[in-house]
């Protein structure tokens, strides 16, 4: 069943069928060896798919996000970064690196942060003299700071289809995605060291003052989803709707002038546009997810790995390199839909902790968005500076390299991760 599943959704992906027609498809042929087919119970599940309350939260993050870049947000947080930090020799990028963080923790987006990012920081960095091919390398990996940090949508969908907790998921990502950003930090240092990149006037106190006022009610934001979720006041699903209400709110009250009423209707149009596809595609995954199983995939897969190794860390680090060569070749949603099911199951019957395991994933897949020929933010980044794939890849290798450290360094130390988590839960 397991050759059944991945020869059909990887020979319809082949034929260039949509992805989530491919999982239905796939879904559809195990049932038929099975002999359990029926259109109806199909149907069901799809249904059913879409019918989920955590779901929820993914459209109204989505929205958040399009207020949010609508709004102007994203521009007074680069001006506040740019402040602290656009003084020291390469500068910018640093700044590129710390905006990454503070936009991580409002969209969840990694195609949404890169874009924003990229729009304003690309230009200026080549305009003081900085290399393009670096400079849009770095946009492109500070972007995918973005599904690691909360809220996360990518955690969200991991946590719906693991049925794991997505508060713990969202705890548990906040010191791998600052660990990303130190490690691109020590990464632009010597890239920067090489370079003669011209700094910037150093801001003084007053003005940091003043860019930290037009800013704080954007950071604001994480903090109030963080100490929500942690106390418990609200359920990640409802804290997407506060975040929401919150972005539209600071928008047309307190950054007045970027957002207009009459442009609502095209903010909702994009985000409606956007939440169409990954709820579609969700459904498909829990059909899908229903079916393998039914068919029993992950216990013959557990039985397949445990001939090899009984060792969890042994079983992490294959399961690991399969994750990065699974993001070289497909996007990071369809990866989260399909394999979660199936490896979740294997890596809980080797003792391994579900969330741990969870924000390994999402690391990795994360990387994927980075590594050509599919990686999605490298196309944004490529769009925005207007070099090609070839370019780019020059560019982002060394960042690259240091975020595949930082992933096995986790592996390899879990409790980077298992103690704030545990800290951050109780």
């Amino acid at each position: 069943m397991i050759w059944v599943f991945l020869g059909v959704l990887f020979f319809f992906l082949f034929l260039g069928l949509p992805v989530v027609f491919s999982m239905l498809m796939s879904a559809v042929a195990m049932m038929l060896v099975m002999g359990i087919f029926d259109s109806q119970v199909v149907a069901q599940q799809l249904v059913n798919g879409a019918n989920s309350f955590p779901l929820m939260a993914i459209p109204f993050f989505i929205l958040a996000g399009e207020i949010m870049n609508a709004g102007g947000i994203s521009k007074r947080v680069v001006h506040f970064a740019t402040t602290l930090v656009g003084h020291i020799r390469g500068g910018l990028g640093y700044v590129t690196i710390l905006a990454g963080v503070m936009f991580a923790g409002l969209s969840g987006s990694a195609v949404a942060d890169t874009a924003a990012l990229g729009a304003i920081l690309i230009p200026m960095m080549v305009a003081r003299g900085y290399n393009v091919n670096r400079a849009s390398g770095l946009v492109a990996s500070s972007g995918i700071i973005a599904p690691i940090i909360p809220p996360s949508i990518p955690l969200i969908m991991f946590g719906v289809i693991g049925g794991v907790s997505i508060t713990q998921l969202f705890m548990g990502g906040i010191v791998p995605g600052i660990l990303f950003a130190v490690g691109l930090m020590v990464a632009w240092y010597f890239v920067a060291k090489r370079g003669n990149y011209e700094t910037m006037e150093k801001a003084t106190a007053k003005e940091r003052l003043r860019a930290f006022g037009q800013a704080i009610w954007a950071l604001f934001l994480p903090f109030i989803i963080i100490v929500g979720l942690r106390g418990g006041i609200f359920t990640p699903t409802e804290a997407a709707v506060i975040a929401c209400v919150y972005a539209l709110l600071i928008s047309l009250t307190v950054y007045r002038g970027d957002l207009k009423i009459r442009q609502l209707p095209e903010v909702l149009v994009a985000s409606a546009k956007t939440t169409g596809v990954v709820m579609f595609l969700a459904a498909a995954a829990i059909v899908t997810s229903w079916v393998i199983t039914v068919a029993q995939v992950p216990a013959e897969l557990a039985t397949m790995l445990s001939g090899i190794t009984e060792s969890p860390l042994v079983l992490l680090l294959i399961l690991m390199v399969f994750l990065l060569l699974v993001g070289v070749v497909m996007d990071m949603t369809p990866a989260i839909l399909i394999f979660t099911p199936v490896l979740l199951p294997v890596v809980t019957a080797a003792g391994i902790d579900p969330v741990y395991f969870g924000i390994l994933m999402i690391i990795n897949l994360c990387i994927g968005l980075i590594t050509p020929p599919v990686g999605t933010v490298l196309y944004v980044a490529c769009g925005i500076s207007r070099i090609s794939i070839i370019d780019i890849t020059k560019g982002i290798w060394p960042f690259l390299l240091v975020q595949i450290l930082v992933l096995f360094l986790l592996v390899l130390f879990p409790q980077i991760i298992l103690v704030p988590l545990e800290w951050l839960t109780k």
